[in-house]
């Protein structure tokens, strides 16, 4: 299998369509026709991973955050990142990073992070708005069938948990073909009146190339009839946190310590106490503290993330126990996360979780 075929099967579990604009994500480096010898999996690919991944004999290495974030200029090995990249391309290995399509994923980072802390009734923090579209075509009623299918094989008609979604509308269509033309129907110069219905469809936006181009090949009209709508609902299945219920309230302290335990923290950062009981947790893996407004705004008691600074504490307004409990310990469950989805995708070459240690933060206790 060559690292693109593994690629292709990663993103139709996690597309790298959900990432932020502002990240760079997907192959970093390496050749993409190169068949994979193995796969390791990390969190950051730094030069001691890249070291471990040569040791297991894994030329692709599948890790969270990007060891390419913005430019380079220049690849000498003066800092970390040119360090990992060298050696990754001189041992023929590949980096491919994950990142924020991960984040936004409802199955991914703070899935893991609300599982850990045994959250009921998870739901996404933050939304993606201006994510959905809307197609709606005209098909001669004895093709209907046979377009939804192939709209559906698109990805077109997935709403949440629910697939082939679509709506249909029968009526009456006209036409005249005109000179030029080689109609389905009818001849030139005549108006003809067909059967037709109105299929309408909710889709990602970034499907929207291989959704249209699948409708166009099932359809029989040499000319199709159809429109595309922005839609301003927010879809509620892909966005930046979540949200859900503990199974009893408890109180701020017997919360800390819960989250201290679970996560093997040795220190949690928090604002000022609210005295109210926790029992509903907002969540977000990383640098979370764009969420404050949004769990307040879903009533959260407690706000659980990473790389909070000195002014937003004051957010809380002492109506939420905003928890600072470090960028990596909110991401830590990401690799074996990615882990457990490539393990069930691939069974013909070795996957590994790498044991290195890359957290660059420490504690002197």
């Amino acid at each position: 299998m060559t690292i693109s075929e593994v690629i292709s099967e990663i993103e139709q579990r996690i597309p790298l369509q959900q990432a932020e604009d502002f990240d760079n994500v997907g192959l970093l480096c390496g050749i993409p026709s190169r068949n994979v010898s193995g796969i390791l999996v990390c969190h950051d690919a730094l030069e001691n991973v890249v070291d471990e991944a040569i040791q297991k004999n894994c030329n692709l290495i599948v890790c969270f955050h990007p060891i390419i974030f913005s430019g380079m200029k220049s690849l000498t090995g003066k800092n970390y990142v040119e360090r990992a990249v060298l050696k990754a391309i001189e041992n023929k290995i590949a980096i491919y990073a994950i990142h924020t399509a991960f984040d936004n994923d409802f199955f991914g980072v703070n899935r893991g992070i609300c599982n850990e802390l045994g959250l009921k009734d998870q739901k996404i923090l933050q939304p993606k708005k201006n994510n959905l579209k809307q197609l709606t075509v005209f098909v001669p009623t004895d093709y209907s069938e046979r377009v939804k299918e192939s709209l559906f094989a698109a990805g077109a008609g997935n709403i949440g948990f629910y697939d082939e979604c679509s709506f249909t509308l029968n009526g009456n269509g006209t036409f005249r073909p005109i000179e030029g033309s080689k109609p389905f129907s009818g001849e030139q110069n005549i108006r003809e009146n067909a059967d037709e219905d109105m299929i309408s469809v909710i889709f990602e936006g970034y499907k929207q190339g291989s959704i249209i181009a699948a409708m166009k090949s099932a359809h029989p009209y040499e000319e199709v009839a159809y429109q595309v709508y922005n839609l301003d609902n927010e879809n509620h299945h892909s966005g930046l946190g979540m949200y859900g219920e503990l199974d009893e309230a408890m109180d701020e302290k017997d919360f800390l310590r819960m989250v201290k335990e679970k996560f093997s923290l040795e220190i949690i950062k928090h604002s000022s106490f609210t005295h109210k009981k926790i029992k509903r947790v907002g969540v977000l893996g990383g640098s979370g503290a764009s969420g404050i407004k949004a769990a307040l705004s879903k009533k959260c008691d407690a706000y659980l993330t990473g790389d909070i600074k000195y002014h937003d504490y004051f957010l809380a307004e002492s109506k939420m126990l905003i928890c600072d409990i470090g960028h990596y310990e909110s991401e830590q469950f990401v690799t074996q996360q990615l882990f457990e989805i490539l393990s069930q995708k691939f069974s013909t070459f070795a996957i590994s979780k790498s044991i290195e240690k890359t957290n660059p933060v420490n504690y002197f206790i």
